[in-house]
């Protein structure tokens, strides 16, 4: 039974209900939303006060006009309770991060593993969902809704819909340059409309309007053969970092010393080079993909093969290791371990413990490509992403609530991060040394996507590509190549290092790999591949 207060239910209609129901959540669950609104020029002003009005209304005669159309009275009250808690959770997280709510947002929520989501509960959390949540479901159940007659129930419906497509009609009429201007030069407010973002696009995605499961798996590369005369197989380790941006490496004129160690790994770091996307979901697949970021399609990609595919096709030995929550479809169909169920300190995997127990000596050793997915600078628990030895600088936001801390604290904990990620690479390169007798060695790294650290109000990532910040869209990149796999390339490693400073993207990466294990394929694009310019 629904909990009931000790009062008198009130009574309401249901035209009544759902006009009350869009004012609340399009007035008190939508700050992101009207804070954009307010830094508009259309908002400035007597005239802007007219704007403003005018636009509340009409979101809430959209709003009222969908509830009145698609909901029955039976489920409106248990759907109003629903809505409401779910608002309150989304518009805390929109509120508290600057997040945005599109596909690959929803996507990226429903592959979130159960330790990221645990970081996410926090007390700010709790506080937001009892005053917008739970006070207003209790209010929701406390209402009465009268059953009435089919005909009187048809014509309050329609006067509803009628008064509400009036009012919509109206509003247009009076600030259709205002409201053009809006929708056309921010699309993205689409992305911060609650409870509509979730609503579409988590319905979308949950009915499988996303997913093609009946499509086939097509494959590509299947003409792939290695072609090298090296007297050693080749081992590459591709490193997919995540939520390293660039302009916090040293190696990039960072001023802070980030990356102490790679310094002298005599690695050549490229700082130009930009994502497919600006979340784990979406730039993972896509630098597996052999779509570059402009013909890239995550539906289509999802029934394609990609690299590592290619590379099983070749005869290379493939592997990809996870310290994060999988590989979002990139592995499907090589080799795949995770060491999230290891016994790690406090619960917390550090990314280290993926060269524990990776096996790479053998009694006959062959061309190899692995891939070690990190958990980086994942937020917004930064201080729980590296051991204490590494918290180099303090003091540290010790909270997933980043809103609460000041920018420096964030910052610190936020380079803690990728000095860890600086010694994780490092340590992965010397491994690498130490088999130079058996193979031809090289390193990759490259990360998924950046991360905002409360510049302009935004926390994290994932905001829509087109209107992303830089900080989310350009991230490290970085090579370490042996004396044996270079003289086999013949490349030119001071030619290579001439070109750091030139455009790259996750789109090299497909083709930098295959070039890289001298692999001869259709799908091999030389023009894409960083090395090859540099070959003898």
């Amino acid at each position: 039974m629904p909990f009931r207060l000790p009062v008198k239910p009130l009574k309401l209609d249901t035209y009544q209900f759902t006009l009350a129901l869009s004012l609340l959540l399009i007035g008190a669950y939508n700050l992101p939303l009207w804070r954009m609104v307010l830094d508009q020029p259309q908002a400035e002003g007597l005239a802007g006060a007219g704007f403003l009005v005018a636009l509340f209304l009409f979101f809430v005669a959209v709003l009222n006009l969908l509830f009145t159309l698609l909901v029955p009275r039976a489920l409106m009250r248990p759907l109003a309770i629903v809505i409401l808690l779910s608002a309150a959770g989304i518009s805390y997280y929109m509120n508290a991060y600057g997040v945005m709510i599109d596909k690959s947002m929803v996507q990226n929520a429903l592959e979130t593993d159960p330790a990221e989501v645990r970081e996410l509960l926090t007390p700010g959390l709790v506080g937001w969902m009892l005053i917008f949540g739970l006070l207003p479901a209790l209010l929701v159940s406390h209402i009465s809704l009268p059953r009435d007659g089919w005909w009187r129930t048809l014509k309050l419906r329609g006067l509803s819909s009628v008064l509400s497509l009036a009012l919509i009609g109206v509003l247009l009429a009076l600030q259709y340059p205002s409201f053009a201007s809006l929708f056309r030069n921010h699309r993205e407010i689409r992305h911060l409309i609650v409870p509509t973002n979730y609503l579409y696009y988590g319905v979308r995605t949950l009915s499988g309007a996303y997913a093609q499961s009946d499509r086939p798996l097509r494959s590509i590369g299947t003409d792939a053969q290695v072609n090298h005369t090296g007297e050693r197989p080749r081992l590459t380790l591709v490193v997919v970092g995540e939520t390293a941006r660039a302009e916090n490496f040293s190696l990039n004129g960072y001023a802070r010393n980030t990356n102490p160690e790679l310094s002298q790994r005599d690695v050549i770091f490229f700082d130009n080079v930009w994502s497919c996307g600006t979340s784990t979901a979406e730039s993972v697949p896509c630098m597996f993909s052999a779509q570059s970021r402009d013909e890239y399609d995550g539906d289509s990609a999802r029934y394609t093969e990609g690299l590592m595919d290619v590379l099983a096709h070749a005869g290379i030995d493939a592997l990809w290791r996870d310290n994060n929550s999988g590989c979002k479809g990139a592995c499907d169909r090589i080799a795949y371990e995770s060491i999230q169920d290891a016994s790690c300190d406090g619960g917390e995997c550090f990314d280290m413990e993926m060269l524990r127990g990776l096996e790479l000596t053998s009694d006959r050793p062959h061309d190899r490509v692995i891939v070690l997915h990190q958990k980086g600078s994942h937020g917004p628990a930064y201080y729980k992403r590296y051991p204490e030895a590494f918290a180099r600088f303090a003091p540290v936001c010790s909270s997933a609530e980043l809103q609460s801390c000041n920018t420096g604290s964030i910052v610190n904990a936020y380079d803690n991060t990728i000095l860890y990620t600086d010694h994780f690479l490092a340590q992965t390169i010397d491994r690498l040394k130490q088999l130079q007798n058996e193979y031809d060695t090289a390193l990759i790294y490259m990360s998924d996507h950046g991360e905002s650290l409360g510049e302009s109000g935004v926390f994290l990532h994932g905001v829509p590509y087109l209107i992303a910040p830089e900080q989310q869209k350009h991230v490290p990149m970085l090579v370490w190549l042996s004396d044996s796999i270079s003289q086999d390339l013949h490349l030119d490693r001071e030619c290579l290092a001439r070109q750091r400073h030139q455009a790259y993207s996750h789109d090299n990466l497909f083709h930098s790999v295959l070039g890289l294990m001298s692999v001869q394929t259709s799908v091999y694009k030389p023009e894409l591949d960083l090395f090859r310019g540099c070959m003898g």
